[in-house]
């Protein structure tokens, strides 16, 4: 028997049970002659008549009621397995590793983790929270978080927040201490606590604007780190001013542990974005997560 046969078998089996080329077609996304055309060729190979057909009605020989019942529950079986290895091959599953900075665990992560829990309990997130500029591929993780500018231009992007705001806090008996800063040139007579990545020497600076042009200034003191709760921890103990994103310090601003300076001068950064190789962006598990991300990013525009 020529592989023809086992080919045509499914044709053959839709015909039987509809008892009709044209909803066996229907049923098979096919033409009924392509239907018609199948079965001759089957009836051809094997060298016998499986069907009776007239014009108004179709029925089984006794060798088609015989290849129905023999050949019918194998091939519904071998169907199924493919169709379960084909859900198994698009459903969420293993272990999703993202690499992300500090802050995206307080802002815009914690969300998305809990939906995407919630959506595949099958599927484990493990989370490393690095502030270096990190290749997610070499370094074998799904995606990663960080700001814009951070991402290599070859990377997919995913927004997760919205643009933060940059702003410079103290402690209140700090500025009752040490003075409000008025200008951003003045912070070189104040105590800051800088955010550095160590991985970069030189110089750490501070982003404002000034009348609508670029300003930085270079700052020193005590503390440098490249945490910035242990930063805002040391801001709220009064040794220093902290230069942080604004939803960082959020509850400490409302709470009134921390207040902000020179906000005429602040700026916005793009936000935190998810990223990912290209070659990555049709796994499963991780087009799963991005899917969450979107969705709850588009539901807080909408609000």
């Amino acid at each position: 028997m020529r592989g023809g046969a086992l080919a045509q078998l499914p044709v053959f089996l839709a015909v039987a049970e509809h008892r009709s080329f044209t909803a066996a077609a229907r049923a098979l996304g096919i033409s009924p002659s392509a239907a018609s055309q199948s079965v001759a060729r089957l009836e051809e190979e094997l060298d016998v008549a499986l069907l009776v057909r007239t014009t108004r009605s179709v029925s089984l020989t006794d060798a088609g009621t015989r290849l129905v019942v023999e050949a019918g529950p194998a091939v519904a079986a071998a169907s199924t397995a493919l169709l379960a290895v084909r859900r198994a091959r698009d459903e969420p599953a293993g272990t999703l590793r993202l690499n992300v900075p500090r802050v995206a665990c307080r802002v815009g992560l914690p969300p998305v983790l809990m939906e995407y829990a919630r959506r595949y309990p099958q599927v484990r997130a493990e989370v490393v929270v690095d502030n270096r500029r990190v290749d997610v591929v070499r370094e074998g993780f799904d995606a990663g978080i960080r700001v814009e500018e951070s991402i290599d231009k070859d990377m997919v992007r995913v927004r997760l927040t919205s643009p933060m705001r940059l702003v410079v806090v103290g402690s209140k008996r700090y500025f009752a201490a040490r003075g409000r800063p008025k200008h951003p040139r003045e912070l070189v007579r104040h105590a800051c606590l800088g955010w550095r990545s160590f991985a970069r020497a030189g110089e750490h600076r501070w982003a404002f604007h000034d009348r609508g042009r670029d300003l930085e200034v270079g700052v020193s003191g005590p503390i440098f780190s490249n945490d910035a709760e242990l930063l805002i921890a040391c801001a709220e103990r009064d040794v220093g001013l902290a230069f942080v994103a604004q939803p960082e310090v959020a509850r400490q601003l409302a709470s009134g542990k921390l207040e902000t300076a020179l906000d005429d001068y602040a700026v916005d950064i793009a936000g935190l974005f998810l990223y990912f190789s290209r070659a990555a962006r049709h796994v499963p598990r991780l087009r799963a997560f991005v899917a969450c991300a979107r969705e709850l990013t588009a539901g807080k525009k909408a609000r």
